[in-house]
């Protein structure tokens, strides 16, 4: 297998487990409203209609129209770290496998991590609901209902998913109380069904407390990665419907670099460039609820 097979393997395994294995994968399902012709650029289409007024005996029915009214968003997040395998570790008979382990691991411990922190911290600054709470097993599940009731209220009956602290999800999961009203059910994320658990329908996502913080720093250069900010507060729970965040990520076409073509040393370079984003479209923050710890 050539390098510019190799490459186009990488390229659609990397975003495929991005999908999979990330607590925010979800969002990406939402990608179909999304116009993209390549480049940082994207459009989302915004319905706008009027709505009912007078039926007239005389003029018959008041003129509407439908308009689509394209936004365009620019795609904020550009970050990327090159790899280099030393020839005399790597032949070519186990590059493809030496590579994909460690392109797999970076994603896993490093990008999928910091997507997901990035998109919390956005969500939950575009959420128009807000509260602090101390969380308190006696009072967690009337607290939970009333952020779902708000949203409800906003949107009506629609689709809701709850991204939770594990922290606060292990303290409903230890409530013999709670956990009786938690049912098992399945939940699709890009091409594979999940069984997650539930809270009157509505599916709960677990998340390490790291990720879920109200604004991180993503360090430029040296070793890199992402911290929270001074002051940053702790996110317990948000709550929205499916459909309201459109969350993008693209691997750039990758690639690979051979000893024999590498002008800096006797090694495989592969640079890994990854460009994200999430949208949350103005007419969706209503419906939006985050809880911060006290």
């Amino acid at each position: 297998m050539n390098t510019i097979e190799y490459a186009k393997i990488f390229q659609q395994e990397l975003d495929k487990q991005i999908v999979q294995a990330s607590t925010t994968g979800w969002m990406e399902d939402n990608t179909g409203q999304v116009i993209y012709n390549g480049g940082n650029e994207i459009k989302i289409p915004d319905l706008v209609m009027q709505g009912l007024a007078n039926y007239s005996r005389e003029e018959g029915f008041a003129k509407g129209s439908v308009t689509f009214k394209f936004q365009t968003y620019a795609l904020t997040m550009d970050r990327g770290r090159r790899f280099r395998l030393d020839a005399m570790d790597v032949d070519e008979s186990n590059f493809g496998v030496t590579a994909a382990r460690v392109a797999s691991e970076f994603q896993r411990t490093k990008v999928i991590p910091e997507i997901d922190a990035y998109r919390y911290s956005k969500l939950s600054a575009a959420a128009a609901i807000s509260s602090t709470y101390t969380p308190a097993a006696s009072t967690i599940l009337s607290k939970l209902y009333e952020d779902i009731n708000a949203v409800r209220d906003e949107v009506g009956d629609v689709d809701l998913v709850i991204s939770i602290s594990r922290k606060i999800y292990g303290m409903l999961s230890m409530s013999d109380k709670i956990s009786r009203q938690l049912v098992l059910s399945q939940f699709k994320q890009g091409d594979i069904d999940m069984a997650i658990k539930t809270l009157d329908n509505i599916p709960l996502i677990p998340v390490p407390s790291a990720r879920m913080k109200s604004e991180y720093i993503f360090t430029a250069d040296g070793e890199g990665g992402y911290t929270p900010a001074e002051g940053a507060k702790q996110i317990n729970w948000i709550v929205c419907p499916r459909r309201s965040p459109i969350a993008i990520s693209k691997t750039d076409n990758i690639k690979i670099i051979t000893p024999e073509l590498n002008q800096q040393a006797d090694a495989w370079d592969i640079p890994y460039r990854k460009y994200h984003d999430i949208i949350i479209p103005d007419n969706q923050k209503a419906a939006i609820a985050v809880s911060f710890a006290g």
